[in-house]
């Protein structure tokens, strides 16, 4: 039986003409990684064991980008002590402040890994660079160790779970996507120490960006590595960047994989990972009523260039929902100035979003983004746990940077291919109009005599009953009540807002209200509009159409259209939710 990529490459590098599922190996390696977390846990046990040489310096990689630039004493310290180890071995490929970057886009960047290598990084997205044809695999601070001592490390051999591609993604659908419906199809463990292998006639129309973004999310599946086989896309991103001579391997037409899962792209949509497992997969289409206070695109995972173009094109020339947070963290410095030459800084910058030095920061809640309880954020990042961004009681939503990006402009989970406006299209109201005059009091609303009770229902079925006795027989949910000048002057009293709507009215148009009539209609959830030129027009029994969003009233009886000045967003939010207390209570769960 032949082997499958993955086990060609580890085949290469233990010097056996084939390995098998479940074998136990030890192999060379062109590449040991380590971050500013895991490194100084790896010189501890580098120096008990009483090492003072490493295998060789120019196949050691130390980036610092956790929690670089330094947020603590305590952090600092780790920093140090990692620029302490890499100046003592010259360990040519260590990259701190200036000129790090998030090291799984770093890595690929400089050429540092490249086809056919066989690499370890403690931090568990490692996988990434299954992208370029290599296999690379997460590991922890003691396997780091004695990669640096030695250049070898033990593996068991994987099986594999083979994903065939066909077809092209659709607007504003990207890996990311991809690989949470993948994801979402298997779940976290379904493809436990298996290598996922990535092939079809799909494969050509993914950029490398796709790829990379792809592979780093492998780990999330339980999967040991993801791999790409080597094409005409991975040739072009490897020439002129690998800092070693690239070596190209192909699975064996007989290789064995555990089973085959076709998928086609055409059909997939922009997909969001609910908390709290990246497993948790839905449309984005479905979650327009779910309220987010902060948006993050960066991390390892969607910091790459492309990733800040797919953003770009949504957040140009709009600004992000009062009450969001936008934060953009390009992977890597030169990531950060290509988006300052093209005038995408400025771009993020105008639509309301902070740009940050790159940085790992709120991806594992460490800073640069951390949310409080009950908070929610549309996040690029790969994992969405308890407690990953802040509080235990915070909610991370995963997306691509399109979905994020326009969730953002909506302050809610957004489809990106809406084109995510900055409103949220989600009120409008029809019905048939009843009319009164000028200066409609809230004792004509509501006559004092009937105060004597709280309940709703019963206040209703007195509403308008001293200059409408047949009002409450004939209305129906959904009607219009249309008012002139000054209507709900009189009493402070909420109960006359409370009782239009609990009648089943939609929406008051009116010349003017009482002051504070308007208070208490939108405190309570009641939708009013000001629009002298629609009241005169429409008559009693008329039918009309409401759109919130734009403010638009539709006469449909007589045809005629007319203009109100709609509510901005946070005011739509109150009346959406059915009130202010309301609308507060569900921002704090």
């Amino acid at each position: 039986m032949g082997m499958t990529l993955t086990q060609k490459i580890l085949a290469a590098h233990a010097g056996l003409a084939e390995v098998k599922a479940g074998q136990l190996i030890n192999a060379k390696l062109d590449i040991v990684l380590g971050n500013d977390i895991t490194t100084p846990v790896a010189i501890n046990e580098f120096e008990r064991a009483g090492f003072n040489s490493v295998f060789d310096k120019q196949h050691i990689a130390i980036v610092l980008d956790h929690f670089v630039p330094n947020k603590d004493i305590k952090s600092a310290t780790q920093s140090k002590q990692c620029r302490e180890f890499a100046n003592k071995y010259d360990i040519l490929n260590f990259y701190d402040v200036g000129q790090m970057g998030i090291e799984h886009a770093l890595l690929p960047e400089k050429g540092i890994v490249t086809a056919g290598d066989c690499v370890i990084g403690a931090d568990s997205h490692t996988c990434t660079y299954g992208a370029l044809g290599a296999f690379s695999t997460g590991v922890g601070s003691t396997d780091m160790a004695a990669g640096m001592a030695t250049g070898m490390a033990w593996f068991k051999v994987p099986s594999a779970i083979k994903f065939v591609l066909k077809g092209k993604f659709g607007p504003r659908v990207s890996g990311k996507d991809l690989i949470l419906h993948i994801i979402g199809m298997i779940g976290v463990d379904g493809a436990l120490y298996k290598s996922m292998e990535f092939t079809g006639p799909g494969v050509a129309g993914l950029t490398m960006d796709d790829r990379l973004c792809i592979c780093n999310m492998a780990i999330e599946a339980g999967a040991k590595n993801g791999i790409f086989p080597v094409d005409d896309v991975t040739r072009s991103y490897l020439k002129g960047r690998s800092q070693r001579e690239p070596v190209f391997y192909e699975a064996d037409p007989d290789a064995e994989y555990e089973k085959t899962i076709e998928i086609d792209l055409d059909k997939l949509e922009p997909t969001v990972s609910y908390p709290h497992l990246p497993e948790n997969t839905h449309k984005a289409s479905e979650g327009k009523d779910i309220k987010i206070d902060q948006v993050v695109i960066g991390s390892c995972t969607n910091g790459r260039l492309e990733d800040m173009e797919a953003a770009y094109n949504v957040l140009k020339g709009k600004h992000i929902a009062k009450g969001v947070r936008g934060i953009i963290i390009p992977a890597t410095m030169a990531v950060y100035k290509e988006c300052i030459l093209r005038g995408w800084t400025t771009a993020f910058i105008d639509a309301g979003c902070i740009v940050s030095t790159p940085t790992c920061g709120p991806c594992l809640g460490g800073y640069m983004g951390i949310l409080a309880e009950g908070e929610r954020c549309v996040s690029t990042t790969n994992r969405n746990f308890v407690g990953r961004m802040g509080h235990v009681k915070s909610e991370v939503y995963l997306a691509s940077p399109a979905t994020a990006a326009a969730s953002a402009l909506t302050g809610c989970i957004t489809d990106p291919r809406t084109g995510g406006s900055e409103r949220r299209t989600t009120m409008n109201a029809k019905g048939s109009v009843f009319k009164y005059p000028d200066n409609v009091d809230t004792d004509v609303i509501i006559p004092a005599r009937h105060l004597n009770t709280q309940d709703a229902k019963e206040l209703a079925s007195h509403c308008m009953e001293d200059i409408d006795k047949d009002f409450v027989k004939k209305v129906k949910d959904g009607d219009i009540m249309v008012g002139g000048w000054n209507f709900g002057c009189g009493s402070s009293r909420e109960h006359a807002p409370l009782c239009i709507k609990t009648a089943g009215i939609s929406v008051v148009i009116a010349k003017s209200f009482a002051r504070i009539f308007y208070r208490n209609s939108i405190n309570i959830g009641l939708p009013i509009m000001e629009c002298p030129e629609a009241v005169d027009a429409i008559n009693a029994g008329d039918t009309v159409s409401v759109d919130f969003d734009t403010g638009v009233i539709t006469d449909e009886t007589n045809g005629k259209v007319f203009h109100a000045e709609p509510f901005p967003p946070f005011i739509q939010e109150i009346i959406s939710a059915g009130g202010l207390m309301k609308s507060i209570k569900a921002k704090q769960q």
